[in-house]
């Protein structure tokens, strides 16, 4: 079947697979601008900034890895039970608090000197390795899932080089805007993905559909065809069938 499929890209320009095409981009899109990558990138340069020795900073970036990995099985446990949208939400909210947390932290507690004294620094990393679990049973799988099981065979595979394209594409962006971002924003930094992530479950809670459950060859009828907003591209794909 799947090599029976023609010109996939041409297919995804059609405006039937808008939703899922701007739904699979978003996802990776935010994916990134969780802050994740810039975290677990600079973990050690990040702990040493605010006090941790180079051991001790090589040490909490091995900590919040191991974090990463452990909070990744609560996703593949959960998360065809309470479904993609229970998972979403829950973490925006935790990393919201987390990261507004720590860059509070930081804002009132980091001298001039660019050191925090060791109870505070303790808490710091406990709010990062928070925060890296509430991604890693969320956002991290999760923006993998999700357009894998909404394109239809006719543009997965298009469809998924998109995702996978704007995941690499912000990851290099992140990843190079990051340490000069954190030199002039400081605790400021924190806030702005903290902004993002609002941005990210407002997106959640008005675009995104929940596909629990929901085999692949049933997603339009049961679920783009049934969203408040998405529905009308299918529609309107539709009426102009029945005209020909």
């Amino acid at each position: 079947m799947a090599r029976q499929v023609k010109q996939p890209f041409k297919n995804l320009m059609k405006r039937s697979s808008r939703p899922q095409l701007v739904i699979a981009i978003v996802m990776q899109v935010f994916q990134q601008f969780t802050g994740i990558n810039a975290i677990m990138f600079y973990a050690p340069v990040l702990f040493q900034t605010i006090g941790f020795k180079n051991d001790a900073s090589l040490l909490s970036a091995v900590i919040t890895g191991i974090v990463n990995v452990l909070s990744t099985v609560v996703s593949v446990v959960l998360v065809d039970k309470v479904g993609r949208r229970f998972l979403l939400l829950e973490a925006c909210g935790q990393m919201l608090i987390t990261q507004v947390a720590i860059g509070g932290i930081l804002l009132v507690n980091l001298k001039a000197t660019n050191e925090l004294g060791h109870g505070v620094a303790v808490w710091v990393v406990v709010l990062v390795c928070l925060f890296v679990s509430s991604f890693a049973w969320s956002w991290g799988p999760l923006g993998w899932l999700i357009p894998s099981e909404t394109f239809p065979l006719a543009t997965r595979t298009a469809g998924y080089a998109f995702a996978v394209s704007s995941n690499m594409l912000f990851t290099f962006v992140i990843a190079q805007a990051f340490l000069s971002m954190m030199c002039h924003l400081r605790a400021g930094i924190f806030f702005f993905f903290g902004a993002w992530i609002v941005v990210m479950g407002l997106f959640v809670i008005f675009l995104l559909p929940e596909t629990k459950n929901v085999p692949i060859d049933e997603m339009t009828e049961k679920v783009w065809k049934q969203h408040w907003f998405w529905k009308r591209f299918m529609d309107e794909e539709e009426d102009k069938k029945h005209s020909v």
